[in-house]
């Protein structure tokens, strides 16, 4: 009998490999629990993808697309004239707003990169690429490190289960911003205003 073509196939496996970890976590992910979840034969799984690792790399890459979404559709980075710390912090607010499993579903993603090489690059394009937009408006010093401050606002919310402080986030954002001057010269370096960011997070307890 032949195969009958399904195009949406791949996607509807990509999709519930994140349902799966929503709900299962990192370790109830297997090309079984995602061929139940897609009510696909197990073969589908497995000729899609090959390996678990690049499944997840599949949907890493996916949850990474959905925060660039949020950040497109703010637009305000490309204004000279919008707030960059205050639009950081809005995009942190509506990442965080409501249901945080997506948010949770991409950190555990992220995280399983440090037992997982494969993941690796897929992180860091996450990095790269929004450091990348961040330097249009600042230095690519302070821009990795209002990344890497993004990153440990929002693993503290989400670890502590606590409320998005977008005040809070804001501040620190703009004092980050404020230590960087006019460029990445001498006392701008990443001790420099990543110090101040994680400083000031610590000793404000988030």
């Amino acid at each position: 009998m032949a195969r009958r073509y399904d195009p949406e196939r791949r996607q509807r496996i990509i999709d519930a490999a994140i349902r799966v970890v929503g709900e299962k976590g990192i370790a109830g992910l297997s090309h079984r629990s995602v061929a139940a979840e897609a009510d696909v034969p197990l073969g589908s799984t497995t000729y899609h993808f090959t390996t678990l690792d690049e499944l997840m790399v599949a949907a890493l890459r996916q949850a990474n697309e959905a925060f660039a979404k949020v950040i497109a559709s703010r637009g305000g980075l490309e204004d000279p004239r919008t707030d960059l710390a205050g639009e950081l912090a809005g995009w942190m607010g509506e990442w965080l707003a409501g249901d945080r499993t997506g948010v949770e579903l991409e950190y555990e993603l992220y995280l399983a990169a440090l037992r997982r090489p494969a993941l690796r690059p897929v992180a860091d394009e996450w990095t790269r690429d929004l450091a990348e937009q961040l330097a249009r408006r600042t230095d690519p010093v302070t821009a990795r490190a209002l990344v890497a401050l993004i990153d440990g606002i929002c693993l503290q919310v989400l670890l502590t289960d606590a409320v998005y402080d977008e005040r809070y986030a804001r501040e620190v954002l703009g004092r980050v911003i404020l230590g960087a001057g006019p460029g990445p010269g001498p006392g701008v370096g990443a001790g420099s205003g990543a110090g101040v960011g994680v400083e000031v997070q610590v000793r404000s307890g988030g």
